[in-house]
C-alpha cells in the first residue's frame, strides 16, 4: 500500500517504490478556493526539495507548489491544464500534479504522516 507524507506547505507525496505522486492537500485546495489555472513542470526536470515544482492559480491567489523531496519529474497530469478544477474536486486523487523519481528517500523522514498532518492542520 502506498504511504502518503505531507509538508507544512500542504503538499502531499504518495510514495510507491522509488516514485512519488505530488499534489496539494484537501486543506490547501480549500484555502485557495476555485482553481482556474495550473502550470506544470516539464518531464525530465530536476527538482530540489523545497523548490518550486508547479504553480496553481485560483480566483483568490497564485501559489507555488513546492517539491516535498528532490528528484526528477517522470510524469505530469496534463489533464489539469484543461480541467484545473479537478484540484478542488479530487485533490488526493485525479487532482495530482506530477510524479517524481525520488532521489534521496531519507528526505521523506522530514515529512509528516497522515495523523501528524491532521493535527498540524487543526493547530492552524
Amino acid at each position: 500500500m502506498a504511504e502518503t507524507r505531507y509538508t507544512k506547505d500542504h503538499e502531499y507525496i504518495r510514495i510507491e517504490g522509488d516514485t512519488g505522486t505530488v499534489g496539494i492537500s484537501d486543506y490547501a485546495q480549500g484555502q485557495l478556493g476555485d482553481v482556474v489555472f495550473v502550470e506544470l513542470p516539464t518531464v525530465g526536470k530536476a527538482l530540489a526539495k523545497g523548490g518550486e515544482a508547479a504553480v496553481v492559480e485560483s480566483v483568490k491567489a497564485a501559489s507555488e507548489v513546492y517539491a516535498p523531496v528532490s528528484g526528477e519529474v517522470v510524469e505530469v497530469n496534463g489533464e489539469l491544464e484543461a480541467a484545473p478544477g479537478t484540484v478542488n474536486e479530487d485533490p488526493a486523487g485525479k487532482g495530482w500534479f506530477l510524479k517524481i523519481r525520488i532521489k534521496d528517500a531519507a528526505e521523506l523522514d522530514a515529512l509528516m504522516g497522515e495523523a501528524e498532518y491532521q493535527d498540524y492542520v487543526k493547530s492552524l
